[in-house]
């Protein structure tokens, strides 16, 4: 950990909100980016967010420095992400995609983007839906680590870490789950060679 950052966190523990609100700014972005990758909507990254620096503000002065502060704070935001799909299955809720039934007629609930993309960014985006929709297949622990590993550049230590697993787990949970992609995948192989 950078002595400006140990800084800072201890700060932090001595309850200065200033030096709270500038860890916030640090690792908002990319707690951000996590949580939207693994709930897949922006209200609910914001959620998550929200949560993980709460739980942070009241836990902080626990952190012992045995992990990165970036492994602690990832392993909040999943420990929030697993406790926001335990209350979803419990209380589902509402798709916009869902019909309305109104008094003399129906209409379907839809939010569409009007603006013309160019074909480029339709095609990236059409393949990133793709692989965005293979992964939310995976079971949440492989998606987890898929994100992880993938998109936040953590180590097998670090997942290990966040996921409470010893790192033999995490290397052949994360082996599997890139096999589970791979298979669902193969179809569309084409779409990805470019």
């Amino acid at each position: 950990m950078r002595a400006e950052e140990r800084a800072l966190i201890e700060r932090c523990r001595q309850h200065d909100l200033e030096a709270f609100d500038e860890l916030v700014r640090l690792y908002e972005r990319r707690i951000f980016n996590f949580a939207l990758r693994l709930s897949g909507n922006h209200h609910d990254a914001e959620d998550i967010t929200v949560e993980t620096f709460i739980r942070v503000f009241n836990a902080i002065a626990n952190f012992r420095g045995d992990a990165t502060f970036s492994t602690w704070l990832f392993r909040i935001a999943h420990n929030v992400f697993l406790d926001m799909r335990k209350k979803e299955r419990a209380h589902p809720h509402t798709s916009l995609q869902d019909v309305l039934e109104l008094d003399e007629s129906e209409v379907t609930r839809q939010v569409e983007d009007p603006a013309p993309l160019p074909e480029r960014m339709a095609e990236d985006a059409e393949l990133s839906q793709i692989l965005r929709r293979a992964i939310d297949e995976l079971p949440d622990y492989q998606k987890t680590m898929v994100l992880l590993y993938h998109t936040q550049n953590k180590s097998y230590e670090e997942i290990a870490e966040i996921m409470h697993l010893p790192i033999g787990t995490v290397k052949s949970r994360l082996n599997r789950a890139r096999i589970a992609l791979k298979s669902k995948l193969e179809p569309l192989r084409e779409l990805f060679e470019r």
